[in-house]
């Protein structure tokens, strides 16, 4: 059977799992975790249990920001066969059986903190989904007192914007006529980039650039940091759904 993947947590773990579907061995249950909060850590321990039992002969594997932050807690669990970093799952050679010396390796999973850039990813779709999912960028420069997320997601990298329009145009030549932006913190967009394009500047060019696309639309945003052509955008731009989702859970 081909390799399976039971997600937690955000948009952007549910973008990342379609492109461990392409990786996943057959034979393989990959759980991506979430480590927002400790009942997110918790259902995914159940599940990594309960993944065992109904498939005594699968291999496990456990990814994803819970797995990223603390690998020896799941590498100590008799049910886990491997354990891989947020930045070693969207590689394929990661999950190879004979990966590392001797092929035994079970926790591989690398300084976060260390990564300085993002792939771009190219998927031709999202199972069981109306909506495409592109990520514009992860990580996060913050260091809020009640979040964890940055030192599961590293510091704040971009995709380049001819990237995230090259994946648009694929999803939209797919069929897909909604597509939403997904990251971390996606209103931090481009700091890293040449010319430190902002959130704004790159919702214009999609618009722009991909005209059949029917609907675009913003995931979660800190709206401290949204700059004034973003809010020009919303006004302006029929094709941009005027809807976001603010991140409000520290009040």
């Amino acid at each position: 059977m081909p390799g399976d993947i039971i997600t937690f947590g955000c948009r952007l773990n549910s973008y990342e799992s379609e492109i461990m579907r392409q990786h996943a061995p057959d034979g393989s249950i990959v759980v991506n975790t979430c480590a927002v909060t400790a009942e997110a850590q918790r259902q995914a321990r159940q599940a990594i249990r309960r993944a065992r039992r109904e498939n005594p002969d699968a291999r496990i594997i456990v990814t994803g920001c819970a797995a990223q932050i603390d690998p020896e807690s799941f590498a100590g669990m008799a049910e886990v066969d491997l354990v891989l970093g947020n930045e070693e799952k969207l590689r394929a050679e990661s999950y190879a059986a004979d990966f590392g010396i001797g092929g035994n390796e079970k926790v591989r999973v690398n300084d976060i903190m260390s990564v300085t850039e993002t792939a771009p990813q190219l998927l031709d779709g999202f199972a069981g989904r109306s909506r495409g999912f592109v990520q514009i960028q992860t990580g996060c420069d913050h260091r809020c007192t009640f979040c964890i997320i940055p030192y599961g997601r590293g510091n704040s990298r971009s995709v380049p914007a001819g990237e995230v329009v090259g994946q648009i145009r694929r999803l939209v030549e797919n069929g897909y006529k909604e597509v939403v932006l997904t990251g971390v913190d996606i209103t931090s967009y481009g700091a890293d980039l040449p010319g430190t394009p902002r959130l704004g500047n790159l919702v214009r060019r999609i618009l722009k650039m991909v005209p059949e696309l029917a609907r675009l639309r913003l995931s979660s945003i800190d709206s401290i940091e949204a700059d004034d052509d973003l809010m020009a955008a919303f006004a302006e731009e029929e094709r941009l759904m005027p809807h976001v989702h603010l991140s409000v859970q520290a009040g």
